[in-house]
């Protein structure tokens, strides 16, 4: 089969964009031919993908984003490729990877009538409605049971048009560091002792991770615990406001931010604990990227995956809607006083040997195909 893989942007940090590229390389291995249309490409081009720049315009996100779609309209037919498959939210799809939180419920929840008059909110709104609207002929990959009700109560979508995804974490790779010498090396390389609390946050985005409500939990602690904890933050996103925040709850020798890194693994082995306090999040790949390292875990209820967590019994989840801060603070410092902090190791590999996190890149090239079978003639 030939395929169109739109993705608005790759960087080869991102979640989505890890996801993309593992489902790319899937279809490849099943022989299907995979042609990627993207705005820009950041690190290694595989040799597996026919991978085009599109031109796009505009000097803000929303404006490139209108701009690759009117150029995707006018140079591409879709006619040309068996299925054409969308990581980002746009027309003319026949396939949908629904990464993404329903975008006019968080518009309607977190902002007020006035964003709805920006060209931003028009912009965004109409590229949802163009895959989720009952009128659209787009199926759709979704990943969270919570953001499917979202978009069946937002847009009236079928529910028929609906194909779950497990998670897709690539096991093999987190167990290859869960060694001692791994802990060791990664905590020596940031300056940690055995008896030093390692908290970690991994993610881009910082404000919608809630990387501030991380920071405020941690300057909550009890000093002698404080003294010793340490918030290592992973990813892309917006650090000097956040380390502005640190410098006024004085804990700024307590928070780093190392950026983007290909080897979250091994810091997922250093680690005690993970903090995921989503503002918004429709999965948390790095929930139960945690889980299967064996590391606990505390994350907010919004966030898709944070089931797995309360399932797994290795760790906390806390109520989001609406979110307490002082909630936060007062579970992340029982847990790490906790004598059983040490016991959610086994219990997380005991709960991630016996559940499918696994699956996902396998199971979405099963529903392309089955797809493509179904629509052609």
């Amino acid at each position: 089969m030939k395929l169109a893989f739109l993705l608005f942007k790759y960087s080869h940090f991102g979640g989505l964009e890890r996801n993309f590229l593992r489902i790319a390389h899937a279809c490849t291995k099943h022989h299907h031919d995979v042609h990627v249309f993207t705005m820009d490409w950041s690190g290694h081009r595989p040799s597996d993908l026919s991978i085009s720049l599109v031109p796009s315009h505009g000097l803000r996100n929303h404006s490139r984003c209108r701009s690759y779609v009117e150029w995707l309209t006018n140079n591409i037919n879709p006619a040309d490729f068996d299925l054409v498959v969308g990581f980002n939210r746009m027309p003319r799809l026949d396939l949908y990877y629904a990464a993404d939180v329903c975008y006019v419920r968080e518009m309607a929840r977190r902002r007020g009538y006035l964003v709805r008059l920006t060209s931003r909110y028009r912009t965004y709104a109409a590229l949802e409605q163009a895959v989720f609207s009952p009128e659209s002929q787009t199926e759709i990959m979704y990943l969270s049971e919570t953001e499917r009700r979202h978009y069946i109560d937002a847009y009236g979508t079928q529910v028929s048009r609906f194909h779950y995804l497990p998670p897709g974490v690539d096991r093999q790779r987190i167990r290859n560091s869960l060694s001692p010498g791994t802990r060791a090396r990664i905590r020596s390389d940031l300056g940690l002792t055995n008896g030093d609390v390692f908290l970690l946050m991994v993610g881009s985005d910082f404000r919608r991770k809630g990387v501030a409500r991380s920071i405020h939990a941690i300057a909550s602690l009890p000093p002698a615990l404080r003294a010793k904890s340490h918030l290592i933050v992973i990813g892309r996103g917006k650090a000097r406001p956040l380390q502005r925040l640190a410098t006024r709850l004085k804990v700024k020798d307590r928070v780093r931010f190392l950026g983007g890194r290909s080897d979250v693994p091994e810091f997922l082995a250093a680690a005690d604990l993970l903090l995921h306090p989503a503002i918004s999040e429709n999965t948390g790949n790095a929930i139960v990227e945690a889980l299967v390292a064996g590391l606990p875990v505390i994350a907010t209820e919004t966030c898709g995956y944070a089931f797995h967590v309360r399932d797994s019994g290795a760790g906390e989840v806390i109520p989001s809607d609406p979110f307490d801060q002082q909630i936060m603070n007062d579970r992340l410092a029982a847990l790490l006083l906790s004598p059983t902090l040490r016991s959610y190791h086994e219990t997380a590999l005991a709960y991630t040997d016996t559940t499918d996190l696994y699956s996902r890149p396998q199971t979405a090239v099963r529903i392309i195909e089955s797809v493509t079978l179904r629509r052609q003639p």
